[in-house]
């Protein structure tokens, strides 16, 4: 029996949110200072006046933006070695550890960005399916390569990965609005399941 796994990561499989973890990590006086000025950005955001993935990119890029690939990596590395598995919920990894392998395909699916889930899903043997930062000659242009992924762009990312591979189950596991289709797409959606 061919299946396939659908992990949301953030909330999911962590307890928190690793946006800000990481970049807080990164340069915790400039992510102090950067968070302050998008607080009101963030008000609209909640008030769902402002576009998750404008903000997300204003944020991040306000502080990413214009810094090594090298450097951002190294710290990505540096940061899932301080948090892991502190971060990860328990019985998730639990849960994943006991897939069976041989006949599994399992997937890393997040609206956060590919430079600091990309230990975490190596870790996992997961492939990974993310917002993808934009790199330029070593450099972050503070662009993503296409679309948040989030909603839609999730379950659409999902059918690209997979392209035409035939499973006789598709489980997935998710946690808030944004992982909606991609829970109801699968043959068993779970929501909140590790919580």
């Amino acid at each position: 029996m061919k299946k396939l796994y659908c992990f949301d990561f953030d909330g999911t499989i962590t307890y928190k949110d690793t946006m800000f973890m990481y970049l807080k990590f990164y340069d915790p006086a400039r992510y102090h200072m950067q968070f302050l000025r998008h607080v009101p950005l963030f008000i609209l955001l909640k008030l769902k006046l402002a576009e998750t993935e404008k903000v997300k990119k204003s944020f991040i890029g306000s502080i990413l933006k214009g810094q090594s690939q090298e450097k951002i990596e190294k710290k990505a590395q540096q940061f899932f070695e301080h948090h892991y598995p502190k971060i990860v919920r328990e019985n998730a990894l639990d849960f994943i550890k006991n897939i069976d392998r041989t006949h599994t395909q399992s997937l890393l699916v997040t609206a956060s960005l590919d430079i600091w889930v990309k230990p975490f899903a190596d870790k996992l043997q997961m492939q990974l399916v993310s917002t993808r930062a934009e790199f330029k000659n070593g450099v972050f242009t503070g662009n993503f390569i296409g679309r948040n992924c989030n909603g839609n762009e999730k379950l659409e990312r999902i059918k690209e990965e997979i392209s035409n591979t035939k499973y006789d189950k598709i489980i997935a596991f998710g946690d808030t609005s944004g992982d909606k289709q991609m829970l109801k797409w699968a043959n068993e959606g779970h929501y909140q399941f590790f919580h």
